[in-house]
């Protein structure tokens, strides 16, 4: 990974020190989604027509900072290029989902902001990174003209379910400067347990964690779902590795208790993998 810092990258130094970049907006919404199957990118199919819909749905934002599964790092970065790649981070597919690009922006701004926004931690700039499939592949269903910016911010691996929490609630304040903050993962993801003969529907410990898990969304209880590994074997079955449930810390962190919450795509596939997907705002 290509580190530089910020004055480094054109444009960025004369922003630097100045948020007013992106202007004041009314609040956007946040967006937790189980991208599941990188196919969902070009499959005509509940899923992607849930986000669809949900995209007519949204104001157009000035930007988009994505929180994907599928970027880990040692620190915390945002991609800072003015051309995010599309990387095709998989194997095994079929050559029409190599061959899809989205080209959208990235957004100098949105770093700075970013930047200036977090004052626990240090976000550092990556300029090697791009677009990974947990970004692209349901970002292009929101939006398909890719004419949003778009800028990742990695999941750094050293930090405690907690500090992610908390990482997003300081992260809550662009969402009143025009940034749609969109969190990628799977509530449930379990690839090494997948039944392949079984397309619709989960096993029993899949289908408990993910309810219960909408319950606490629901209800708020974002204590229960940051202490995900106190919560018995459905949780522990659930989530074997931390990378695709983190994502839904990061939407519940930047959420408060007056807005409404959204439960869509909710199906549990091949018995351990969670399609169930959250707008919030």
């Amino acid at each position: 990974m290509s580190i530089a810092p910020i004055g480094a990258f054109a444009g960025l130094r004369e922003l630097a020190g100045s948020v007013a970049v992106l202007p004041p907006t009314p609040r956007m919404p946040v967006l937790f989604l189980g991208h599941g199957s990188p196919m969902n990118a070009i499959e005509d199919n509940t899923f992607s027509r849930g986000w669809r819909t949900t995209g007519n749905d949204l104001p157009k934002p000035h930007a988009i900072l994505c929180i994907s599964a599928h970027w880990e790092t040692r620190g915390t970065f945002v991609t800072g290029m003015e051309k995010p790649r599309t990387i095709h981070d998989f194997g095994g597919f079929p050559q029409a989902l190599f061959d899809v690009q989205y080209p959208a922006p990235g957004s100098p701004e949105l770093v700075v902001a970013a930047q200036a926004t977090v004052t626990a931690r240090h976000i550092g700039v990556d300029h090697q990174w791009g677009l990974d499939h947990g970004a692209w592949s349901v970002i292009m269903h929101l939006f398909p003209k890719a004419d949003v910016p778009v800028v990742q911010l990695s999941l750094d691996r050293s930090l405690s379910p907690q500090a992610h929490y908390d990482l997003a609630r300081e992260l809550s304040a662009l969402r009143e400067k025009g940034v749609l903050i969109i969190a990628s993962g799977n509530m449930v993801h379990n690839l090494g347990v997948i039944d392949w003969n079984n397309p619709e529907g989960g096993y029993d410990w899949a289908v408990e964690a993910n309810e219960r898990m909408k319950e606490m969304i629901l209800s708020r209880d974002h204590d229960s779902l940051i202490r995900f590994r106190d919560q018995g074997v459905a949780f522990q079955k659930s989530i074997p590795t931390p990378e695709h449930y983190l994502p839904l810390l990061y939407s519940l962190g930047l959420s408060d208790a007056r807005e409404p919450i959204c439960l869509f795509n909710d199906r549990t596939l091949m018995g351990s993998i969670s399609m169930t997907s959250v707008r919030i705002g």
